[in-house]
């Protein structure tokens, strides 16, 4: 498969894929699956609803932001792996952050999700035919690959576990 080129996707989408340096983004996902796993687990159901400053997400926010964005990146990459050419919607974090009502949940729900969308996630893209991954389509008004949104899913779920580890633990 190999590393998205820079027409791949938006520029502002290459701060998620340039911190990914491995070339198979599967194997990453799936390290990423145990990884950020355990991360998670370490965190209390009462520090969950940790916050860094008034006004930011919780962390429990935080988790189902990247949790719904991989829903939103993967039903992008079956879309247009599948070969439909219609142009996809945006995502917008700030209503989707609010309409989750996270807080309400319970931190192990959330850290069962995570863990339950990456297993689909993984089912997807381990499936994906060869040719499914250089196909392409426009998404929140930009060009978009299935390789570059693999890496995406990916970069994603790196950044913020790294605001996670620098800003909440």
């Amino acid at each position: 498969m190999g590393r998205p080129e820079r027409t791949e996707a938006a520029a502002y989408y290459f701060t998620y894929i340039d911190r990914i340096q491995q070339d198979d983004i599967v194997v990453v996902m799936e390290s990423q699956l145990e990884d950020v796993g355990k991360i998670l687990a370490s965190i209390s159901e009462d520090k969950s609803l940790h916050r860094y400053a008034p006004e930011k997400w919780s962390i429990r926010q935080a988790l189902s932001h990247p949790n719904d964005a991989e829903r939103a990146f993967a039903f992008r990459a079956l879309w247009f792996g599948r070969d439909f050419h219609e142009p996809l919607a945006t995502f917008d974090q700030n209503i989707s952050v609010n309409a989750a009502r996270a807080d309400e949940c319970s931190w192990a729900s959330h850290v069962e999700e995570f863990r339950d969308i990456r297993r689909s996630t993984l089912a997807l893209f381990g499936k994906l035919p060869g040719e499914a991954w250089g196909r392409s389509g426009v998404a929140s008004g930009e060009p978009v690959s299935v390789r570059a949104l693999a890496y995406i899913i990916a970069g994603h779920v790196s950044h913020h576990v790294a605001i996670l580890q620098e800003r909440y633990l």
